[in-house]
């Protein structure tokens, strides 16, 4: 049986908005292609997303110091949430 590394290597903090979120090279200049990320939520509320699969949902009431085990590409500006943090 494989091996699964369940722990992230990598993290960016995120800036709602319209674009998809950068992955850790390209927050760093560099090139790279974000298939969805799993999020840190620093402070709750509502959060805006669009899936790694084309879903545009809203996650309502996320509570503070919680992880969405969801693969997500955009946050977007009208969520409440804050102090997010992408994970990969």
């Amino acid at each position: 049986m494989a091996y699964e590394k369940l722990q992230a290597y990598r993290a960016v903090a995120v800036i709602p908005g319209t674009s998809l979120i950068p992955t850790p090279s390209q927050a760093a200049g560099g090139e790279g292609k974000n298939n969805g990320c799993v999020l840190y939520i620093g402070t709750g509320g509502n959060l805006d997303v669009e899936t790694a699969g084309g879903d545009l949902i809203t996650f309502t009431n996320v509570g503070s110091g919680q992880f969405l085990p969801v693969q997500v590409l955009k946050v977007f500006a009208t969520s409440t949430a804050s102090d997010i943090v992408a994970l990969w």
